[in-house]
C-alpha cells in the first residue's frame, strides 16, 4: 500500500508540474505502457481535468485510475500538438486512444482520366496520382453491384493497360456490347471520355445531374436521327432513373457534406458517419470501440484528424460535439486536401435533424454492441471461473495441423481477442523439419518459433489452445517449459468425441489432469471453443490446398514463356484443373486478361 501512495504521489506532483503551453501527453499504467496519448491547447488544463472531474460511470473512472504516470511534450502550437498526437497513436497504439483500422481491408473504385482509355479498377489502396477514388466500399456485395452496375450501362474497356496494349482483336465483352473496345477499333476519344464523366457523376452521387445530362443527350441525338446513340442513351437513362428512385433526398440545398455523430455510454463509443452528396444519402458507416478514456469531444477531434487523413473531405462536415482545435484541425485539412472544409455543430434547421438522425442511428448501433459485448463477457467470465485461469481470456490462440498423407505438412494458428477472430493475427507455417506422419513433431516445430522470442513478437495469449488430445498438449506443454514460459499462461487441449466409444461432446482437456474438465451444463462454453477449433481446423486446410495446389501447378506450367505465378493462378482459377486447362482451346485462353494468342499456343505446347 505504501508503494501505490507514493506512486499517486509522483502522479499528482507531474500533474503540479505541468505547464499551461499547448503539447502533447501520455498517460501510462504500472507496467510503463502507454495507454493513452491526448494533446491539448493548455496541458495543465486538459490533464487536470481527468482528475478532477467526477465520473460518474464506473467503468470510466476505472479507465482513469490506471493512469499511474504520465510525461508531456510541449509544441509550439496546437497544429504541431495535432500532428505530434497522430504520429505517437500511430506508434504506440495505446489501448485507449480511437485508433481506425487501415483501409487497406475495404475496396475502393478508382479511375484514372489522365490515361488514354480510362477503365475502373477495384483498388485496396489510396494514392496520390491525380486518379479519382471512391469508397471505401465496407462490404465487398457493394462494390460488385456498383461495379456490375457500370459495366452493364457504360461501355469501359474491361481489360487491363497490359492487355490493352497486346490485344490484336476484339475480346468478348465487345461481342456482348459491353465495351467499345478502343482496343482495336476507331473508338472516339471525345465520345469515350464523355462517357467516363457520366461514371465519375454517377459514382459522386450527382444522379440527377447524370440524368438531365443523358436526357439532354438522346434528345439532341434523336434530332439529328442518330436513332442508334439514342436508344442506347434512353436506355442507360431509364437504368439510372430507377436507381434515382431509391435514393433518399435529405438536403435541400443539394450540397455534398458528411454528418459525424459520437454516440458514448461509459467508456463504449460509436462514431456514426453519413454521407450526403448533392442532397442525397448515400450511406452510412459506424466505427466502434469498447473503451477510450476520451470524452466525446475529444473523440470527435481525434476521429476527424485520422478519417480525413486517408479518405476525401467534402467541403462540409456537420459534427455532434465541439472541441477546442478547430482551427488546428481546419488548417490541417485545409492543406491535406487542398480546398477548405467547414466544420459545423448545428443545433437548429434542416443541418440539425441531420444530426439527429445520425445520432438515433448511432444510438441504436452502439445499444447493440454494448448488449453483443456483455454477452461475450459473460461467455468469457464463465470459461475463465472453468478453467481456473486467473485472467480473462482476451487473446485466444488456436492452433491445428494439416497435410495430406504426411505430403505439403502445415499449421495455422487463428487468433480471438474479445471473443471474436482477429484475421490480421492469424498465421500459418510451412512445416521445415521432415516431420512424416509425426503430428506431434510438427506441433513441437511450430509452438517452439511461435514462442523462441515471443516476447519480442506478438502479445502472450491469455489461452493456448491446441487441436487433439492430451498428446498435442503434452507437447504443449513441453514447449512452453523449453522456453520458460510455463504457467504464463492457460493452455488446453480440445479433443473431438469418438462416437464408437460412445462419447456423447468433444472433450476439454487441462495439463496434469486425466479427466476432462466437466463443462457441466454450460454448453455455450463448449460451443465457444469448438467455433475457435472449427475456425482454425478451416484456416489451416485452406492453407495446406492452398501449398498443395501452388505446388502442382509450378511442375507443369513452369518454364512456360509468359506464364508467371498470377496467370498460373489466374488459369487453374478459371478452368479448375490442368486437364481443363490442356483441353481448353487457343481461343478460349485468349479470352482470359493478359493471355495473348502467342502465349495461348506456348501454353498448348508446354501442357501437350
Amino acid at each position: 500500500m505504501k508503494g501505490a501512495f507514493f506512486i499517486q504521489d509522483t502522479l499528482k506532483a507531474q500533474i503540479d508540474a505541468l505547464v499551461s503551453d499547448p503539447g502533447v501527453y501520455r498517460f501510462k499504467d504500472g507496467t510503463g505502457t502507454v495507454i493513452y496519448v491526448g494533446k491539448a491547447k493548455n496541458l495543465k488544463k486538459r490533464v487536470s481535468s481527468y482528475f478532477s472531474r467526477r465520473h460518474t460511470d464506473p467503468k470510466t473512472a476505472a479507465l482513469v485510475r490506471k493512469i499511474i504516470s504520465l510525461d508531456t511534450m510541449v509544441t509550439a502550437t496546437e497544429k504541431e500538438a495535432l500532428i505530434l498526437e497522430s504520429s505517437l497513436i500511430t506508434r504506440y497504439k495505446p489501448r485507449y486512444n480511437i485508433i481506425l483500422k487501415d483501409d487497406k481491408r475495404y475496396p475502393f473504385l478508382r479511375i484514372d482520366p489522365k490515361d488514354e482509355w480510362p477503365a475502373l479498377e477495384v483498388v485496396r489502396r489510396i494514392e496520390k496520382d491525380g486518379a479519382f477514388y471512391f469508397g471505401p466500399y465496407t462490404a465487398s456485395s457493394a462494390v460488385h453491384a456498383t461495379v456490375k452496375f457500370i459495366n452493364r450501362h457504360f461501355k469501359l474497356r474491361k481489360c487491363t493497360q497490359g492487355t490493352l496494349v497486346n490485344r490484336s482483336r476484339p475480346c468478348l465483352n465487345h461481342q456482348m456490347g459491353l465495351c467499345l473496345a478502343p482496343c482495336c477499333l476507331p473508338v472516339s476519344r471525345e465520345v469515350y471520355m464523355a462517357m467516363v464523366s457520366q461514371v465519375i457523376l454517377f459514382l459522386k452521387g450527382r444522379t440527377p445531374e447524370l440524368v438531365t445530362t443523358l436526357r439532354r443527350e438522346m434528345e439532341a441525338c434523336a434530332l439529328e436521327e442518330r436513332f442508334e446513340e439514342a436508344a442506347e442513351l434512353r436506355d442507360r437513362l431509364f437504368a439510372l432513373e430507377k436507381t434515382l428512385e431509391r435514393q433518399v433526398v435529405v438536403s435541400s440545398d443539394m450540397s455534398d457534406r458528411d454528418v459525424v455523430d459520437v454516440s458514448m455510454q461509459g467508456p463504449a463509443v460509436c462514431i456514426t458517419v453519413m454521407q450526403v452528396r448533392a442532397g442525397v444519402l448515400l450511406g452510412s458507416r459506424h466505427y466502434h470501440f469498447l473503451e477510450t478514456m476520451a470524452g466525446a469531444g475529444e473523440v470527435a477531434e481525434n476521429f476527424i484528424h485520422q478519417y480525413y487523413t486517408s479518405h476525401g473531405a467534402p467541403g462540409e462536415v456537420l459534427l455532434s460535439h465541439r472541441f477546442e482545435g478547430v482551427e488546428a484541425l481546419r488548417d490541417y485539412l485545409r492543406e491535406t486536401h487542398g480546398h477548405g472544409v467547414v466544420l459545423r455543430f448545428p443545433s437548429r434547421g434542416e443541418k440539425a435533424k441531420l444530426m439527429e438522425m445520425a445520432r438515433k442511428n448511432g444510438e441504436k448501433r452502439l445499444l447493440e454492441i454494448i448488449s453483443g459485448a456483455d454477452a461475450t463477457t459473460r461467455v468469457l467470465e464463465m470459461l475463465m471461473k472453468r478453467l481456473g485461469m486467473d485472467r480473462l481470456p482476451r487473446r485466444i490462440e488456436a492452433y491445428d495441423n494439416s497435410n495430406i498423407s504426411g505430403s505439403d505438412p502445415v499449421a495455422g494458428m487463428v487468433l480471438f481477442e474479445n471473443g471474436a477472430p482477429k484475421k490480421s493475427g492469424y498465421r500459418t507455417f510451412r512445416i521445415k523439419t521432415d516431420t512424416r506422419h509425426d503430428d506431434y513433431a510438427a506441433m513441437h516445430e511450430v509452438l517452439t518459433r511461435r514462442f523462441a522470442h515471443a516476447l519480442k513478437e506478438d502479445p502472450l495469449p491469455d489461452l493456448l489452445m491446441v487441436d487433439g488430445g492430451k498428446g498435442q498438449l503434452n507437447i504443449a506443454t513441453q514447449v512452453l517449459q523449453e522456453q520458460g514460459l510455463l504457467g504464463a499462461f492457460t493452455v488446453i487441449g480440445i479433443a473431438k468425441m469418438r462416437e464408437e466409444a460412445g462419447e456423447m461432446q468433444d472433450k476439454i482437456y487441462l495439463p496434469g489432469r486425466a479427466n476432462p474438465v466437466n463443462m457441466g451444463m454450460q454448453s455455450d462454453l463448449l460451443l465457444f471453443l469448438q467455433k475457435i477449433r472449427d475456425e482454425v481446423h478451416r484456416f489451416a486446410i485452406r492453407y495446406q490446398r492452398r501449398v498443395r495446389i501452388k505446388r502442382a501447378v509450378g511442375s507443369k506450367l513452369d518454364g512456360i514463356t509468359g506464364v508467371g505465378a498470377k496467370r498460373k493462378v489466374m488459369l487453374l482459377t478459371h478452368f479448375g484443373s490442368l486437364a481443363a486447362i490442356k483441353g481448353a482451346s487457343v481461343d478460349a485462353l485468349t479470352l482470359l486478361p493478359g493471355i495473348t494468342p502467342t502465349i495461348a499456343r506456348a501454353i498448348k505446347e508446354g501442357l501437350g
